[in-house]
């Protein structure tokens, strides 16, 4: 797997902390800095996500691919799913992710709770690199709601 990313800040640019990353498969993912008003030149033009809400996307994205992956494989009629991840960090650089909740919502006709409780923890001590990898410096935590369609 490879990535470039690259600055598109610069003199007379709309985003003096903006990032393009071209990813291996490629596609293309926009990043940039929150604004800041105190130092302007430190900050970005919040015009993108922030480097670390992508990494905390890609989590959620990871542990949801595979959550609807073992309950398909189930044979389970799953319908929807979605993941709210929350999340706290360190107060001190380096800002690593400390605590993340996943809270999944998953909908479908007859799944059994005990499915969709089996897939989270699947997910989670085996298949998940980025949380699995996550876990390495935050506490993470799961919960979920099932919706019978």
């Amino acid at each position: 797997m490879e990535c470039t990313v690259s600055w598109t800040g610069g003199a007379g640019t709309e985003s003096p902390m903006g990032f393009l990353a071209e990813t291996g498969s490629g596609h293309v993912l926009v990043m940039d800095g929150a604004a800041d008003a105190v130092r302007p030149e430190n900050g970005g033009r919040n015009l993108a996500p922030r480097p670390m809400e992508t990494l905390l996307a890609g989590a959620g994205g990871c542990t949801a691919y595979d959550v609807v992956l073992i309950l398909k494989r189930g044979r389970h009629k799953v319908q929807r799913c979605s993941v709210k991840l929350t999340s706290e960090r360190a107060e001190k650089d380096p800002k690593v992710f400390t605590k993340i909740h996943l809270h999944f919502t998953v909908a479908g006709t007859g799944i059994p709770a005990a499915a969709v409780e089996r897939a989270i923890a699947l997910s989670h001590e085996t298949y998940c690199s980025a949380t699995i990898m996550l876990a390495k410096t935050a506490e993470i935590t799961t919960s979920f709601e099932l919706i019978e369609v």
